[in-house]
């Protein structure tokens, strides 16, 4: 049952878009998870300056927020690279 709504910024959006097919399906597929218990499914992140949650996909890392009753997606990438 979907409580929340996913609303990806224009950022997140383009990390999407640059990731390859196979990684773009994963990734759909499991972003689903996050309507249901966005918080509980998800990390807090010690440093807020890119975002309040983390939610764990492979090797790759969703940031977002929550507004209310939206999962605001911030940022899509790379274990690596997204906390830069």
């Amino acid at each position: 049952m979907a409580d929340y709504t996913l609303v990806y910024t224009k950022r997140a959006a383009s990390d999407i878009d640059k990731l390859d097919t196979l990684s773009r399906k994963r990734l759909g597929k499991r972003m689903v998870d996050l309507q249901g218990d966005p918080a509980g499914k998800s990390r807090k992140l010690t440093n807020s300056k890119i975002g309040t949650y983390r939610y764990r996909i492979g090797d790759y890392r969703v940031v977002f927020d929550l507004a209310g009753k939206k999962v605001v997606i911030l940022r899509v990438g790379h274990r690596m690279e997204i906390y830069r």
